[in-house]
């Protein structure tokens, strides 16, 4: 189910926790899970929830509860703007705009490229860098302006 790597990596999570708190590396295992499968699928959630010895409902929790997990294919590179309201007065709005013209999608959905998704999300802590946006939940753009969302795409080539 997952690469060798991927489960070492697993691995040396549960090492920062004793031996009886397995779940608390969960969610550590999904996000690796997701790196290296581009989502979260059903399997992988109970592969991951079975590898730490967990019950599926655990993992299925953490999964659904929070938006950095994707329970469906999305593009090679999700970005995410942020639209909550001190990067909405700063041009976050008119970024997710600029944005959604430029790929022809709308939030949520992907380019039938499958190279962009674009998703809109809630404050990720850097309001003095608004507006901002996140590349596949790792990488925080800053003062994203037209020519700057431009020249991100285009390294996203």
């Amino acid at each position: 189910m997952l690469s060798p790597e991927s489960l070492a990596q697993i691995d040396r999570e549960l090492t920062k926790y004793p031996a009886d708190r397995k779940r608390s590396a969960l969610m550590s295992a999904l996000r690796i899970a997701q790196i290296e499968k581009g989502w979260l699928s059903n399997e992988t959630i109970e592969f991951i929830a079975h590898y730490l010895e967990q019950p599926p409902v655990a993992a299925y929790e953490m999964a659904t509860f929070y938006n950095m997990f994707q329970l469906k294919p999305i593009g090679k590179h999700k970005i995410t703007v942020c639209t909550n309201l001190p990067c909405a007065l700063s041009g976050g709005a008119d970024a997710g705009k600029y944005l959604q013209q430029k790929l022809g999608i709308g939030y949520g959905e992907t380019t039938t490229d499958g190279k962009f998704t674009l998703m809109e999300g809630e404050c990720m802590g850097a309001c003095g860098y608004a507006p901002v946006m996140l590349h596949n939940n790792h990488s925080m753009c800053k003062h994203m302006t037209p020519e700057a969302i431009d020249k991100k795409l285009a390294e996203l080539e």
